[in-house]
């Protein structure tokens, strides 16, 4: 099995954390995109004795051996340092993603593991970007996605990802909550094998509202959205108040919880479970998660980087595809 594997951000850690998993000893193929100079330069640095098999043509030698990495040649736009992201390379961290996604529609790669990018510094370069979900979903021609965060003991998914908070509220209609928990509902079937699924879902409000008196979009678009998808055999829970949707007795009720906006549901997932979390984005045709983290500008080269969530990244993407092979 072939994995893709995008660093991110030249000037990150994500470079840092790929030299990282090279290092050990894995049962699957890890195919790097990325400019093969970032890596040796970055394992000269590190003092990593890490070796970069170049792919040709998409042949190499099978190499899941530590200290040993396959890579996919792309050229970085401009030289990279260490902390120093620089928008010339905004183009490049693009081109990575593209050549994953077209490996993964020609059957070339099981799944993507993406590292994480800078979306101020490609957005500096005059690209329009608001994250991986978004660009994933154009890039596959994709009309509607869903951002599933996991980690032990919990799954948490967003009805809005990348969009200020004042945006949330038009955002939250019948229609789009439908969408969503039909796939966030298909999703956990197919990547994690749960035959039926139960989805807890929180309201908008404080207090889901209290009865319309806190705001109505529990009353006019949580709550239709919802009696609906359980007219079509769904099994949720709710609309839930935030600040009990995540206690311990709510969550071992559900397999998964739906939260309305980013900073809802994320803030949870990440204290429970920051550098074990995993970000799998449902609805694609292919498989991609990534890292629970950002570029840490300041840790690039250092020694410092702990690649905890790439590794768990890895581990998810081999789990979908070795579950996707078995009919799911």
């Amino acid at each position: 099995m072939r994995i893709a594997l995008t660093p991110g951000e030249p000037a990150g850690i994500g470079p840092d954390l790929c030299l990282q998993l090279a290092s050990q000893d894995r049962d699957v193929e890890l195919v790097a995109i990325c400019d093969p100079a970032l890596l040796q330069a970055r394992a000269e640095i590190l003092r990593m004795p890490v070796t970069c098999r170049v792919l040709q043509d998409g042949v190499a030698p099978v190499t899941t051996r530590a200290g040993e990495l396959c890579v996919l040649p792309v050229p970085l736009k401009t030289p990279s340092a260490c902390g120093r992201p620089d928008p010339a390379n905004a183009r490049y961290v693009l081109d990575t993603l593209d050549r994953a996604v077209s490996g993964c529609l020609d059957g070339s790669f099981a799944a993507m593991v993406t590292g994480p990018v800078n979306k101020a510094v490609i957005n500096e370069a005059g690209i329009p970007f608001s994250g991986h979900t978004e660009y994933l979903a154009a890039a596959t021609r994709t009309g509607d996605v869903v951002m599933l965060l996991a980690a032990p003991g919990l799954r948490v998914a967003l009805a809005t990802t990348h969009v200020p908070l004042s945006a949330v509220s038009a955002l939250i209609t019948p229609q789009r909550l439908t969408v969503v928990l039909r796939i966030l509902h298909t999703g956990l079937i197919k990547n994690f094998g749960i035959e039926h699924p139960v989805i807890s879902v929180c309201g908008l409000n404080p207090h889901a509202g209290e009865g319309g008196h806190l705001g109505r979009e529990e009353i006019d678009s949580i709550i239709p959205a919802m009696q609906a998808l359980r007219a079509e055999g769904l099994r949720l829970i709710g609309p839930l108040a935030a600040d009990t949707a995540f206690t311990p007795d709510r969550l071992r009720e559900a397999d998964a919880v739906l939260a309305m906006y980013h900073d809802q549901g994320l803030p949870v997932l990440k204290h429970l479970g920051f550098g074990r979390a995993v970000n799998i984005t449902l609805g694609l045709p292919i498989i991609r998660t990534s890292v629970d983290h950002g570029t840490a500008l300041e840790l690039a080269g250092t020694g410092k980087a702990d690649s905890g969530s790439l590794q768990a990244a890895l581990q998810a993407a081999v789990e979908i595809a070795r579950l996707r092979s078995r009919g799911y």
